[in-house]
């Protein structure tokens, strides 16, 4: 069986995977809590173990050897490891700004290329089920950096759970990750269609990881999108593609970022153009805020 008729078996599915325990959505007011001047990338997955957190760990290191201000929000409740990744021990996680006892800027520890992380603790219960009065307190936290960062990576759960569609939400871009396999295709698809379906989102970014070469990437993203927007009616736009590379779990082991250690390795180079379609973007969105500003 094809992968597109898979998707299409799935979108025809309606009903069996939206059943959900009721999850926040986003009025116009808590978008307009959002921080307004740094923008907000939720990377995301319908599936795990497709490499989400060191696709965000890299990215972030390249924007910020590009001399922009990064922050990391690991939102991951179940597998928080961004700080483990880079050989990070905080004292405190995003837990302890659940309950009360902290606020994010209690909490934030500095990674390579002055990268600030906002950690989360694998296992914490507060972030699967966030009260009005947590949401609402994050965002406000968020925009007290307002003025000190230019982009918050949100590292995400996987999957269609109200952390996952909730951190999505706050985000001004999506970023889903998918790597070759069929389950990851089909759960990527899911929670596009989570998103559309119950929240209204209709733009996503695809970034297709581990794959062999180009063809195979634009070949997932084809078979992906052309189900999305015939059944979903969606934008699913091509982000790119990070190739397999033996130096991934060389840096892992080492707990080091792969652009910092292996900087000409396979996967390196391509996050290198997927940094820079990603500073493009940015310059794009801030040259809007700026027009509209003037009008």
């Amino acid at each position: 069986m094809d992968q597109v008729h898979t998707l299409r078996m799935l979108s025809r599915n309606k009903g069996k995977d939206l059943k959900l325990s009721p999850s926040p959505r986003l009025t116009s007011e808590n978008r307009a809590l959002r921080t307004r001047g740094a923008r907000i990338l939720a990377v995301t997955s319908g599936k795990g173990g497709v490499g989400k957190t060191n696709v965000v760990a890299n990215i972030a290191y390249g924007l910020a050897r590009r001399n922009r201000r990064v922050m990391i929000l690991d939102a991951d409740a179940g597998l928080a490891n961004i700080d483990i990744l880079l050989g990070l021990s905080p004292s405190y996680h995003l837990g302890h700004v659940l309950c009360g006892e902290k606020k994010l800027r209690d909490i934030v520890v500095r990674g390579p290329a002055g990268i600030l992380i906002l950690p989360a603790s694998s296992g914490i219960q507060e972030i699967t089920h966030l009260s009005r009065d947590q949401q609402l307190g994050l965002m406000a936290d968020l925009g007290t950096f307002s003025d000190e960062i230019d982009v918050i990576i949100i590292d995400t759960g996987a999957g269609i759970s109200n952390n996952v569609t909730y951190f999505s939400l706050l985000a001004d871009e999506i970023v889903v990750i998918a790597t070759p396999e069929p389950t990851s295709i089909t759960d990527a698809y899911a929670l596009m269609k989570v998103l559309c379906m119950k929240y209204g989102e209709r733009s996503f970014k695809l970034l297709v990881n581990d794959i062999r070469n180009a063809n195979e990437a634009k070949e997932v993203h084809g078979n992906l999108s052309v189900v999305a927007e015939s059944f979903l009616n969606i934008s699913v736009d091509y982000l790119g593609y990070v190739l397999k590379d033996d130096n991934l779990p060389k840096a892992v082991r080492k707990q080091r970022i792969l652009m910092e250690l292996y900087p000409n390795s396979r996967a390196s180079l391509c996050f290198e153009r997927l940094v820079q379609k990603i500073e493009d973007s940015l310059d794009k969105s801030a040259g809007k805020d700026s027009a509209k500003m003037k009008v």
